[in-house]
């Protein structure tokens, strides 16, 4: 099992609304990443920069790179596009961390 870690930003104003999108995650959606190896995925926001960092569990043999690739992830994206930092494909900006500590 592999952890990927990484941030994303969230526009102000609206941290509300992100908990209750998620709160209300799509059923489709979540059989989709655990279809592609995801698991114990986990969102925390910091609230003085509106900083998201996300912790997933990863199958040793993942297909989460192809998560990009499929409707219902591209639907989800335009679905959260005007309350995050995206790209132009409504992907959003989200930058990989570096693992430098862990504890089981």
């Amino acid at each position: 099992m592999k952890r990927a870690a990484f941030k994303m930003k969230l526009k102000p104003g609206y941290v509300t609304e992100y908990k209750k999108r998620h709160d209300e995650i799509w059923p489709e959606l979540s059989s989709q990443l655990n279809a592609a190896g995801v698991s114990d995925y986990s969102i925390f926001l910091d609230e003085e920069t509106l900083t998201l960092f996300a912790v997933q569990k990863l199958t040793d043999n993942n297909a989460s790179d192809l998560l990009s690739q499929t409707a219902i992830v591209k639907r989800w994206w335009a679905y959260m596009a005007d309350i995050m930092e995206v790209n132009p494909d409504n992907s959003p900006i989200s930058i990989a961390l570096k693992e430098v500590f862990h504890l089981d």
